[in-house]
């Protein structure tokens, strides 16, 4: 039997950091293993920010400790970066510099060795898709190709970990979906901590996330995880050919749901219904048979229950309480 190997990347214990009296960051303890994508969510003033950039060395902490492939980032911080490749949520870029000058320039401050720059400079921008921009003035790209060649600096010599901070805001939706998409391809490779307030795209993209609020953890999950835990049991809504006491009469005696609720619309004869289902219960088959089998043409069948923005509410609402 394969046992997949669990490696910790990231691990952070009891991190604080202190403005004065008050506790940005409060006492967060958590792990990040190899090969997750990793969404970090928060409201603004959560401490999101402030933690990437004291994992990343950018800031001190007040307590605590950070270990990057356990390398301490005080007290071995040249190791601890050298594992760590971060997008801030403004690129570093020099506007006069062509994309290629400025990726040979990032590899020389990343210390690599003269001999191996070109072949990795070639490597992230074939990574990103940037190699047909390569002689052109970083100035003249859009924001998307810019953000792009943020996203090449940050993987410049196959850096173990890779942050990203709000990596898609101020793009337009085709270029959102174009950076999702390389933030996906990018986590076969490496591991990623990915910030964002697109919580549609946390969804899409991360299988774990960590939601701070005030400074302190509040959910520590895999995505899908902490949706169905959040939300309980499974809900459907429906819109049936049907009258609604008929729907009612047909639901009463189903088995595995738990709950369901009606409501007549204007168009003649269709119903709307909620039906909620068991916990860790599939029950969209048995909903299937029950209106074949009842003469109660479904019109329409989706997925309900919680959103991640609902959740996400909820959890930040009740740490704000």
């Amino acid at each position: 039997m394969n046992i997949k190997e669990v490696q910790t990347l990231i691990k952070v214990e009891h991190l604080v950091k202190r403005y004065g009296n008050r506790n940005v960051v409060d006492d967060l303890t958590f792990t990040v293993e190899k090969g997750q994508i990793v969404g970090f969510l928060g409201p603004n003033g959560a401490g999101k920010s402030t933690t990437m950039n004291m994992i990343t060395g950018y800031l001190g902490a007040t307590e605590g400790t950070i270990k990057i492939n356990g390398f301490d980032i005080l007290a071995q911080p040249e190791d601890a970066k050298k594992c760590i490749g971060y997008l801030p949520e403004l690129p570093p870029l020099y506007m006069d510099m062509t994309v290629e000058e400025y990726l040979l320039f990032a590899a020389e401050l990343k210390k690599i060795p003269k001999g191996k720059r070109k072949p990795y400079v070639e490597d992230a921008m074939a990574t990103t898709k940037i190699t047909d921009m390569r002689g052109r003035l970083i100035k003249n790209l859009s924001k998307g190709y810019r953000q792009r060649v943020g996203l090449a600096q940050a993987v410049l010599g196959y850096p173990e970990v890779i942050i990203l901070d709000e990596p898609t805001v101020g793009l337009d939706p085709k270029q959102i979906i174009e950076i999702r998409d390389l933030i996906q391809s990018l986590g076969k490779k490496h591991t990623v901590i990915l910030s964002s307030h697109i919580l549609s795209e946390v969804r899409a993209v991360c299988d774990y996330i960590f939601i701070i609020s005030h400074g302190k953890l509040v959910a520590s999950e895999e995505t899908e995880e902490l949706v169905e835990r959040m939300s309980g049991g499974q809900v459907i809504e429906l819109k049936l050919k049907a009258e609604e006491e008929k729907v009612k009469e047909v639901f009463a005696d189903a088995e595995h749901i738990t709950a369901v609720e009606t409501k007549e619309l204007p168009e003649d004869g269709v119903t709307e219904v909620t039906v909620t289902a068991e916990k860790n219960k599939d029950v969209r088959e048995e909903i299937f048979h029950i209106c074949a089998e009842s003469d109660m043409p479904i019109l329409e069948m989706i997925n309900g229950g919680k959103s991640l923005e609902d959740i996400f509410l909820e959890l930040t609402s009740k740490e704000e309480e």
